[in-house]
């Protein structure tokens, strides 16, 4: 299956790999770009440079006070080191790296791990760590740790998985997140390690939990069907200007049950590409939206493997 994409950007910044090799050349100014650092471990060229190596040669080539946006690419062999050993040399350097808002931990393709090889772990250390930061994103639902959380600041949240662990998503549904706009979840499937069901959601779609959201994402998931049905009647709807429910396994049966339930004419967007809609169901969508200025995309029909129906349904990320 397709893998998620190594970031161009961030935070509206664009995404530069810092090499210590290029000492001497010039560099953009702290705050002018995203920087990614990352090593690779099967590479005879970077020396058996550690991540460890190049985020020290970092903090000194680069002044860490003007650092906005930091990405943690990859860090190690896969199953060997979890995203705890960069993420506590970030916040080891916190008072450093005083003017971080955003952080993506994971920018790994599927050329150097898959996503669920991606082992992660605590990433609420950031937000204690950094009372300020406004981005949090991570790739990889592994192992992944996210326990109920306070903080003030946070306006944006995404999470890649192939299997978004229930645990991890209760986490965050139970989080106070005051200033939260934009959620993005990516529940993946059961096989790997995708256990949450649509009641975990509940807290969410109520539209209580995050006063401020306009965009939410519930992608990637094999019961998009489900999502969207809850979708129908949930609450939190009237709240959101943007809607993705793109890169799962949504149907026909999904879609009437979304339309058919509240009004989306407010939305400015619908995202459900990647999608195992009929013709006659897009045209259905399309017809009831976007008259009213409602952008939808109904991008990648799929069709379900070896000719098995609904069975044969598949999301675009999992492995």
């Amino acid at each position: 299956m397709s893998d998620a994409d190594r970031l161009n950007e961030l935070l509206g910044l664009p995404a530069v790999d810092f090499r210590r090799e290029s000492e001497g050349q010039a560099r953009p100014s702290a705050d002018a770009a995203a920087w990614r650092i990352g090593v690779n471990p099967y590479d005879p060229d970077e020396g058996g440079a550690t991540w460890e190596d190049e985020f020290n040669a970092f903090l000194e080539a680069v002044d860490p006070s003007g650092v906005a946006v930091l990405i943690i690419g990859q860090w190690g062999e896969a199953y060997e080191e979890t995203s705890a050993y960069p993420i506590g040399l970030v916040t080891a350097a916190a008072d450093r790296l005083t003017s971080l808002r955003a952080v993506f931990v994971g920018d790994l393709t599927a050329e150097e791990a898959e996503i669920s090889w991606i082992e992660q772990s605590d990433v609420t250390a950031l937000l204690s760590a950094f009372p300020d930061l406004t981005h949090l994103g991570v790739r990889g639902g592994t192992d992944l740790i996210f326990p109920p959380v306070k903080h003030a600041s946070l306006c944006a949240l995404t999470i890649e998985s192939g299997g978004l662990p229930a645990e991890a998503l209760r986490g965050v549904l139970d989080s106070e997140l005051p200033a939260l706009e934009r959620l993005d979840l990516w529940l993946g499937v059961s096989a790997y390690g995708g256990d949450a069901v649509v009641p975990d959601l509940a807290p969410l779609l109520a539209g209580t939990r995050f006063p401020r959201l306009h965009h939410l994402g519930l992608r990637n998931s094999e019961l998009q069907n489900e999502i969207a049905a809850a979708i129908g009647s949930a609450p939190v709807v009237a709240q959101l200007r943007t809607l993705d429910l793109s890169n799962g396994t949504l149907g026909d049966e999904g879609a009437a049950a979304l339309l058919e339930g509240q009004p989306l004419t407010h939305l400015t967007s619908l995202d459900l590409h990647h999608h195992f809609l009929t013709e006659a169901m897009e045209r259905r969508i399309s017809e009831a939206l976007e008259p009213h200025g409602v952008s939808v995309d109904l991008s990648e029909r799929c069709e379900p493997w070896d000719d098995l129906g609904p069975e044969g349904r598949y999301t675009a990320v999992a492995e």
